[in-house]
């Protein structure tokens, strides 16, 4: 896309925001152009000038913004993994946003719907997972660095271990409405990083 001037890009962070929010309340399919259209008083042209392809291009960019939030929605904890007890805010932090936001998961909703597949869809993904990877790792690396996590541990392989743990707990919570198995592959997972678990292959 062109660079927009401010009121441009006002404007599409305006659709944009609108779109998210209405797909949060209602779901992918109960939410149609018309609907965004209402809820952010846009013209129709206005729409499709800030995203030509329409409602894909429309779910593709709340995708991205979904994901994003992810990321935000830890802060300021995932990026000040520099004790354990900022490791267990971490933790917490991540538990009490996936209660929050209970069994509806807005990203994976809107990336299932474009088709996990695609490639767009599938780069958001790839992207969000790649992105908090990297940040559990630097933790890991900082605690070695302190001496507080032995220099054996691989701290990608570690930080892989943390998300799937992550990622896990979340869908059985999607399932059940329960953090349960969430809170305790969280707390399995940091106590086996601070035995010095995940060593390299």
């Amino acid at each position: 896309m062109p660079t927009l001037t401010r009121k441009g890009a006002a404007t599409r962070r305006r659709i944009l925001d609108g779109a998210a929010a209405h797909i949060r309340e209602f779901g992918v399919a109960a939410t149609t152009l018309d609907d965004v259209l209402a809820r952010t008083a846009t013209s129709k042209s206005q729409l499709f000038h800030y995203f030509p392809g329409g409602r894909e291009e429309l779910l593709l960019a709340v995708a991205r913004l979904e994901a994003d939030r992810v990321l935000e929605d830890q802060r300021p904890q995932l990026g000040d993994l520099t004790s354990w007890p900022a490791w267990w805010s971490w933790r917490d932090t991540v538990v009490e946003r996936y209660r929050r936001q209970g069994g509806l998961c807005p990203l994976n909703a809107v990336t299932s719907h474009l088709g996990e597949g695609t490639p767009g869809a599938r780069a958001v993904v790839t992207g969000l997972m790649g992105r908090w990877q990297a940040e559990l790792a630097a933790g890991v690396r900082h605690m070695q660095g302190a001496g507080e996590i032995d220099p054996a541990v691989d701290p990608d392989r570690a930080a892989a271990a943390l998300l799937a743990c992550v990622q896990g707990g979340v869908l059985i919570q999607m399932s059940t409405g329960e953090t349960t198995h969430l809170e305790a592959a969280l707390d399995m997972g940091i106590a086996s990083l601070r035995a010095g678990a995940f060593p390299a292959n």
